[in-house]
């Protein structure tokens, strides 16, 4: 069959058309048919940078490396991270991420933080602060107006002084269905709902308290006007390169589907319980590589400023010593003036996490751990060893 010229060039040029001209019928299929949505930006991080060894180093490496190494054989199953100026001094991973399939964890595996998910809660407040939208002295009421207990703030949420009862505890004897997740929402009602007793009187004393973190994630939400997770993914992780790193809610996905999975016990695996439904307090999933990258970022102005990190860093309670005091959303040891420690710790579900930063000499320590054998670490220990 013999076409002519003009016919091939008439072809040619349609579909040159149909390729440049815009597509009106191409649709998101996720989308439900709407126009297809701004993708997010790709964030890329390399693997942090190894330190040069000197023979300090070197030896501190070894040293931890025998002491890991034998923590391992009694039993010791997660990741370990020392590092000084932003570069790994030591790191390793031990076990697996599922003791049954035997995947083994690496320096990306994402770990549920527990309680080192306050921090970057407090991050959030922080960040809003900054934008003009939250004042840190403001009065819960002006958020939550229907919270039945007065006189409470945004920084007594933050330094544990609220005198709020636990969430945690009272959801168990109350929340009707376990096979529903609860939402931060729902802490609010029941609040609103049963009047309980507060422990103490607003800023009366320093007690740790879940509730407080629930109700600041809450608050975030309507302040920022989208979802927490949202929220963080964007102000936190993604400037930060925390590319390991989310917030699971078993609202938004019913299972969780992370590798690395958590054991109370030997060989029993953590139920997904209907609590991890609230965020703020715990929910954080982060790989240690990960929160190298926010302790880097922490000492920049790239999510706050230096003024309002050192307001987080501050101790806020007359009534505890300097060297276990707690800041913004921050554990405290200030004993050596020289080198301040701000860090936190964290325990869900066979999870159990330390994230360490000596500010003065640059020192991080990050231990993730999915098992309890051989996971309860002293702080101070862990300090002098490095």
């Amino acid at each position: 069959m013999i076409f002519s010229f003009k016919k091939i060039l008439r072809a040619g040029s349609f579909l040159l058309l149909f390729a440049i001209l815009p597509s009106a019928g191409c649709k998101n299929p996720d989308n439900r048919g709407g126009d297809l949505e701004e993708a997010e930006p790709v964030i890329i991080r390399e693997t942090p940078k190894t330190a040069e060894m000197t023979p300090r180093r070197a030896a501190t490496a070894d040293s931890l490396k025998h002491y890991f190494d034998q923590l391992q054989k009694a039993g010791f199953n997660g990741t370990v991270l020392f590092a000084e100026n932003g570069e790994v001094v030591f790191s390793k991973a031990y076990g697996y991420g599922n003791l049954k399939t035997k995947d083994p964890l690496t320096m990306e595996s994402s770990f549920q933080l527990a309680s080192i998910s306050k921090p970057i809660t407090a991050l959030a407040v922080l960040i809003l602060k900054q934008d003009g939208k939250i004042g840190i002295d403001d009065p819960v009421a002006k958020y939550i107006p229907e919270l039945p207990y007065p006189g409470i703030t945004v920084r007594h949420l933050l330094t544990h002084r609220s005198g709020l009862p636990n969430y945690m505890y009272f959801a168990e004897q109350d929340w009707p269905n376990r096979d529903i997740p609860m939402t931060n929402r729902d802490v609010i009602d029941l609040m609103v709902k049963n009047q309980y007793k507060p422990y103490y009187l607003p800023d009366k004393r320093y007690n740790y308290s879940n509730t407080n973190f629930a109700l600041l994630a809450y608050i975030v939400e309507q302040v920022s006007g989208i979802k927490f997770e949202d929220f963080v993914q964007k102000r936190i992780f993604n400037p930060c390169q925390m590319v390991n790193s989310h917030i699971y809610n078993k609202n938004v996905s019913p299972l969780n589907t992370s590798p690395v999975v958590g054991y109370p016990s030997s060989r029993s695996e953590a139920e997904n319980t209907f609590l991890n439904g609230v965020v703020g307090d715990k929910g954080v999933y982060c790989s240690a590589y990960d929160l190298l990258m926010l302790d880097k970022a922490l000492y920049t102005d790239k999510l706050v400023t230096r003024a309002t990190r050192q307001e987080a860093f501050t101790p806020q309670h007359h009534d505890l010593r300097p060297n276990d005091n707690y800041g913004l959303g921050w554990r405290l040891d200030i004993s050596d003036s020289l080198n301040p420690t701000i860090y936190h710790t964290g325990w869900w579900k066979g999870f159990r996490t330390y994230f360490i930063r000596e500010t003065g000499e640059k020192r991080t320590i990050v231990i993730l751990c999915n098992t309890m054998r051989a996971s309860r670490f002293n702080t101070r220990d862990l300090r002098e060893r490095f």
